[in-house]
């Protein structure tokens, strides 16, 4: 490839990446002012909202790619005064389909439901995917759900949707079903990162390697997991570094090791440290754990439901002589943790305490 078009491509990846950003970014500041979005779980149901600018599909997630097809429903919806609506599906069609080749989902249907509402989709439609909703044809689908009940006007897919009984339906089908409804339907091209396509496949698979600043390209925003401060063994205390044990509900964490996090307590976010894995030094786990110390924090957090963000891997788990090193290792941990918060670049995109 030219040095010409490697800039051209790498300059379309960065405006697109940068779009879908600012957009997103803007919809957080003006969060207060964003109207409430109407879940429904019934396509049946009474309340739903016609005509509609929709797109369908899991969204795990909510990558690049599907900010930027979220984002042209939003403004078509607005252009055409229609409901900006989303379709999606729970559980994973494949959980039903292919139960053995699921793949563990990045978010809980509340968080992506939640992401949805911030990216402006004021109704989403949660279909509860089973082996009836699966033996409908792709025509049958798109005739009494998208067409019917949401009464579509304009469609958006991303590249190689399919959808229907033996997944024979595509962007082609909508298309040809769609005018004698007077709906268009419209493929988004894929967006690129390093020359490859963004996808959840490969967002998971960044997380789960421990690439988190890779991850964080992907979303455009730092990967982050809930869950509830549970009680633990308190070694922490006893190496001056108390931590907060989490219970975490998302199934996707980044590979072991320690990580600078942000945490939000009571609506701010807090600088953190936070280690995952098996804790070897002090006896080993058989599970996995969370922990997370946050910095300049004395408060007590048991039983409190956190967020968690990763910024920055700053190392592998890994097994030490005694206490003695362990602790001296998270010292130093924390000191860098400490640096990565006093850079500018973070300073001024992250309003953290």
């Amino acid at each position: 490839m030219t040095r010409k078009r490697r800039s051209a491509r790498n300059f379309r990846e960065r405006t697109i990446a940068g779009q879908c950003y600012h957009s997103r970014l803007s919809k957080f500041l003006r969060a207060g002012f964003v109207a409430c979005m109407n879940v429904f779980h019934d396509w049946q149901a009474p309340g739903l909202r016609t005509p509609s600018v929709l797109t369908m599909g899991v969204f795990d997630g909510l990558h690049l790619g599907h900010q930027t097809i979220i984002r042209r429903v939003a403004e078509r919806a607005a252009a055409l005064e229609c409901v900006p609506t989303v379709v999606t599906f729970d559980p994973h069609p494949r959980a039903v389909l292919y139960p053995g080749a699921a793949p563990p989902l990045l978010q809980t249907l509340g968080q992506r439901l939640e992401a949805l509402r911030i990216l402006g989709i004021q109704q989403a439609l949660v279909l509860r995917f089973d082996r009836d909703l699966a033996a409908l044809t792709a025509a049958e689908f798109a005739q009494r759900i998208l067409f019917t009940t949401l009464g579509a006007r304009e469609i958006y897919l991303g590249e190689n949707f399919v959808f229907g009984r033996g997944r024979q339906g595509n962007i082609a089908t909508l298309r040809c079903l769609g005018m004698d409804y007077g709906c268009a339907a419209y493929e988004v091209e894929a967006v690129l990162l390093r020359g490859k396509r963004v996808s959840s496949t490969r967002l998971r698979d960044a997380i789960q390697s421990g690439r988190v600043n890779l991850a964080r390209r992907m979303l455009m925003r730092p990967y982050g997991v809930e869950g509830k401060v549970v009680a633990g063994r308190r070694l922490g205390r006893t190496l001056d570094f108390p931590t907060a044990n989490v219970a975490v509900i998302n199934r996707v964490l980044p590979a072991d090791g320690v990580y600078v996090t942000a945490t939000l307590i009571q609506g701010v976010w807090r600088r953190g440290v936070t280690n995952i894995g098996v804790r070897p030094t002090v006896g080993g786990d058989r599970q996995r754990v969370v922990e997370t110390h946050i910095l300049d924090f004395a408060g007590d957090l048991y039983g409190a439901s956190l967020r968690t963000r990763f910024l920055h891997r700053l190392r592998p788990e890994r097994k030490f002589a005694g206490l003695d090193e362990l602790r001296a290792q998270i010292a130093r941990d924390a000191a860098r943790a400490r640096r990565y918060f006093q850079r500018s670049g973070v300073r001024r995109s992250l309003a953290i305490e």
